[in-house]
């Protein structure tokens, strides 16, 4: 063999050692999960928000749950874990973004709404406290009408946004 073939050959398997011993791995999708992390455990959600939907507790904990399970090789597990998220429900409100005048003696109405909703969330890792983080997330979603016959399709796309991003700062933080 020449030289440089032998010269490259180290090179390479000096890059590959290296890379080996790093402490994350890395999937497909982006995200870095400790090499170390294994199981994590994912609380329920209470709803503590001033305004109730009887079904977004357990809409927002299962969202969360498939998104580790499928964008991840995590178990999740009750009780002892190498990691938890923990959280609760802090906010649910629907404001008026517009106002359209009303004609005549009509009040004016809410020409475009805002749905909102904040999720406070407290993930711990316990072989790295660094990457520990307890924080807020808030998304919106504007819509037009009334929100009754609106509510159960927003819902799911703001909840897609809210797990998207704790995913994203969980796992994805570079």
């Amino acid at each position: 063999m020449t030289r440089r073939l032998i010269l490259n050959i180290v090179l390479l398997g000096t890059v590959l050692m290296l890379f080996n011993s790093c402490s994350y791995k890395l999937s497909l999708n982006g995200s870095s999960i400790p090499q170390g992390m294994k199981t994590i455990d994912i609380g329920f959600f209470e709803n503590n928000a001033p305004l109730v939907v009887p079904t977004l507790s357990q809409t927002f904990t299962e969202a969360l749950k498939n998104r580790i399970r499928t964008q991840t090789s995590l178990s999740i597990t009750r009780g002892e874990a190498d990691g938890s998220m923990t959280g609760s429900i802090t906010g649910y409100s629907i404001v008026p973004v517009s106002v359209q005048a009303g004609a005549g003696n009509v009040a004016p109405i809410a020409g475009l709404s805002r749905l909102t909703i904040t999720v406070n969330v407290k993930y711990v890792y316990d072989a790295d406290k660094k990457l520990s983080f307890e924080e807020s997330f808030t998304k919106s979603k504007d819509f037009t009408g009334d929100i009754s016959s609106q509510e159960q399709a927003l819902i799911p796309d703001i909840v897609r946004q809210l797990t998207d991003d704790i995913f994203n700062r969980a796992f994805a933080n570079w």
